[in-house]
């Protein structure tokens, strides 16, 4: 049974994410509205355009390389998604699932 200061809230955890979110839509929001105003050139679009997949490789890098032959299957997989498929997403999510069906297999 879940006692009643189990479901009670936190009013600084709470807080603390109200403003993580607030901040993260100032961002987003500024970001779009300071792209409006500057000419973009060929080569600033272009690393923009980049942009998601470095960040996925800079979270993920580490994990695969202290990873072992689970990690390195779903790094397979995911290579090849995105090979076929051209689809960032559809790669990652075929990713997590053959890591966690590796990691069920081996």
């Amino acid at each position: 049974m879940i006692s009643e200061d189990a479901l009670a809230l936190d009013p600084l955890i709470v807080g603390a994410i109200l403003a993580m979110a607030l901040v993260t839509a100032a961002t987003k929001v500024g970001g779009f509205w300071f792209l409006r105003r500057i000419e973009v050139s060929e080569r600033l679009e272009a690393g923009l355009a980049v942009l998601p997949g470095a960040i996925v490789i800079a979270i993920l890098g580490p994990e695969l390389a202290g990873g072992g032959p689970a990690e390195w299957g779903g790094a397979g997989v995911v290579l090849l998604v995105m090979w076929r498929t051209e689809n960032i997403l559809l790669s990652l999510c075929g990713g997590v699932g053959a890591v966690v069906l590796f990691r069920t297999l081996l």
